[in-house]
């Protein structure tokens, strides 16, 4: 019978710029759950709009990160969530919650600051007339989260809704006027402001969503409920977060 080697990836920040942060967060993340056989390193498989969907199928895969939006949308399916990591080193997280800044061009918006409470603080008709950039429909932070916030699919308020394929791109496109406004988590857009410093600086935060949980760890639905067990108590032990009810 052929065996199948394991996967393990932590592809949603995983930024060319990052990758060696990535590398050695996964070597701290590996040492945490040591009690479990984990693959020394990482699969980096394609991001692009949808295509970690069939990544996140892989019975495989022993370890990886998943947005609440496709866990909703029926990855939850395939994957076991484990625990949640804390955002609190990035503005607008908050333990295992996060969210999502809105931003527009300088000049096109009045600047907001972080909300104190965990409810969304958005302009009024802040989509009506603007092209609306999302990285894709099941998103969390680039767009179910504010479809919940709104009460209301953001594309039948935007003057049109412009796939973008991933947070950075948005942020790019919003610098260059190919979209006027978009929402990116707090945590790509702290990569934003790092390694997109000109588009960055062009734009401003003008409102924010209510808060989310933020990306969950997880595992197959195939992983072997033992090194499930081990995998959660050592996140846990390690200072993540357990995974809320939904």
């Amino acid at each position: 019978m052929t065996q199948t080697t394991p996967l393990a990836s932590l592809p949603m920040y995983d930024w060319p710029e990052v990758h060696a942060e990535t590398d050695a967060q996964w070597q701290a993340l590996r040492a945490a759950m040591a009690c479990v056989d984990l693959p020394e390193t990482l699969t980096r498989p394609d991001t692009g709009p949808y295509k970690l969907n069939d990544h996140w199928r892989d019975p495989a895969l022993v370890f990886s990160q998943c947005c609440w939006g496709p866990l909703d949308a029926g990855m939850i399916g395939f994957l076991i969530p484990l625990a949640q990591p804390d955002y609190g080193a990035w503005p607008g997280g908050r333990g295992p919650f996060y969210r999502s800044a809105m931003v527009v061009r300088k000049g096109e918006g009045a600047p907001a600051p972080l909300p104190s409470g965990s409810a969304a603080e958005l302009p009024d008709g802040a989509l009506k007339g603007r092209r609306f950039a999302y990285n894709d429909t099941e998103s969390l932070s680039g767009y179910r989260g504010l479809a919940a916030d709104l009460g209301a699919d953001p594309a039948t308020l935007a003057a049109q809704a412009i796939l973008s394929g991933g947070h950075r791109n948005s942020v790019r496109m919003v610098a260059q006027h190919e979209a006027d406004i978009a929402v990116i988590d707090c945590r790509s857009w702290a990569l934003a402001q790092r390694f997109e410093p000109e588009a960055a600086s062009r734009l401003e935060v003008i409102g924010w969503t209510g808060e989310q949980p933020g990306i969950a760890y997880v595992t197959s639905r195939a992983t072997e409920a033992s090194a499930v067990t081990a995998m959660r108590e050592g996140l846990l032990a390690a200072g993540c977060h357990p995974v809320a009810p939904r």
